[in-house]
């Protein structure tokens, strides 16, 4: 058998799953792949059997990620039943999939299908990969990074990475219970680099509206604020009700990751509404959750990212969830971008339309056959401001 990849991109759903079957991406073997796990550009990864509590987050440069914890681990216990994660612990987690890139554009496979065959794999490029945390993750100030054996970066795994992922998981606003098989983080494969450029955004943008005024009305081409990346802002007027966004409270109750629909979100979150300045000032380390002034759709040949801000524009991080799917905002007028903030060391002054963050853009190498919220079950498909499903609306 032989699976040809010829255009650069980001592989769609239909090819994730042919590296699956294939053996290039794996798992344990008593945890079989799920459907739900696979998104129209990325497939979910799923907590293991077993956290590591460590001293402090780190990168294995020079050594195994397993070596690196058994310097740093004070405590390991099972979650295989479930088990709790305190706020502002470092935890290590090894998630049940690893991966076998190719080292080559050019490589044959042992098939793990059981039928002891094998498979070749072309490609013009080599094939990167890189993860980012779940929507749901972002918006329960849950930090996560992937981290990997001999790696000096986060997030990101290198052509030709032959081994386990981990987790490196630290919850900061709320003790979380966690069990083996749930999803914190998702997995994007890349072939080459497809990054679209300012000109390529504003043309793409001229087919397919990508981005929306408030009311639902494509922003004209010469309107769009480009720069190494398309940017938006900050919504601080709110709808009919004046609500534009959240605080987590200083609160110590347990959020378990199971229960979908269930917590009283005053519990958690104090809400916020609009100002007569139209300006919010941020307290140092508190976690807001805020939405978009604009409004997005990702176009089914296209997937999008958010990046992080530049700190010359504020010490402030604003989303922790960064991938947007093929078809992300597809109903009529796209869907707001909801945003997870935390001002650093001082107060900061954030105006209503202030610039905010910036979407990058990279076209898929064939179109998904499956899109965000069409086939894929979404919990924030046409969002407005939305907290995590965890919450009663």
């Amino acid at each position: 058998m032989n699976l040809t990849i010829r255009k650069k991109g980001i592989l769609p759903v239909q090819q994730l799953k042919q590296l699956v079957s294939y053996g290039v991406i794996r798992t344990d073997a008593a945890y079989p792949f799920e459907d739900e796990q696979f998104q129209p550009n990325s497939i979910d990864l799923r907590l293991g059997r077993v956290a590591y509590r460590v001293r402090c987050g780190f990168l294995p440069e020079n050594e195994t990620v397993e070596a690196k914890i058994n310097k740093l681990c004070q405590h390991e216990f099972s979650i295989e039943e479930g088990g709790v994660l305190e706020p502002n612990c470092t935890y290590i987690i090894p998630l049940l999939e690893h991966l076998i890139l190719p080292e080559t554009t050019s490589q044959t496979y042992a098939l793990t299908d059981g039928s002891g065959g094998e498979f070749a794999l072309e490609t013009e490029s080599r094939i990167s990969a890189r993860t980012n945390p779940k929507s749901t993750t972002g918006r329960l100030d849950i930090f996560t990074r992937l981290v990997t054996d001999y790696s000096h970066r986060f997030e990101e795994i290198a052509p030709g990475y032959k081994g386990p992922l981990f987790l490196e998981v630290v919850p900061k606003s709320f003790p979380i219970r966690v069990q083996t098989g749930q999803k914190l983080n998702q997995l994007r494969l890349r072939h080459g680099n497809t990054r679209l450029s300012d000109e390529e955004v504003r043309a793409a943008h001229a087919r397919t509206p990508i981005l929306f005024g408030e009311g639902g009305e494509a922003i004209a081409d010469a309107d769009l604020k480009l720069g190494n990346g398309l940017f938006m802002s900050v919504d601080l007027q709110g709808g009919e009700d004046g609500l534009i966004g959240y605080r987590a409270r200083k609160n110590r109750a347990v959020i378990d990751l199971s229960l979908i629909g269930y917590y009283d979100p005053f519990s958690f979150w104090e809400p916020i509404y609009a100002q007569r300045e139209d300006f919010i000032i941020l307290e140092p380390e508190a976690f807001y959750i805020f939405a978009s002034k604009e409004r997005c759709r990702i176009p089914d040949h296209l997937a999008g990212e958010m990046v992080p801000y530049d700190t010359g524009s504020g010490e402030l991080r604003t989303h922790y969830a960064g991938f947007f799917d093929s078809g992300f905002g597809a109903n009529p007028g796209g869907a707001r971008a909801v945003l997870e903030v935390r001002s650093h060391d001082v107060p900061f002054l954030v105006e209503d339309g202030q610039t905010f963050f910036s979407m990058v853009f990279e076209s898929n190498t064939a179109l998904p056959e499956t899109s965000y919220g069409s086939g894929v079950v979404s919990n924030y498909q046409g969002q407005n401001l939305k907290l995590s499903k965890h919450f009663k609306p």
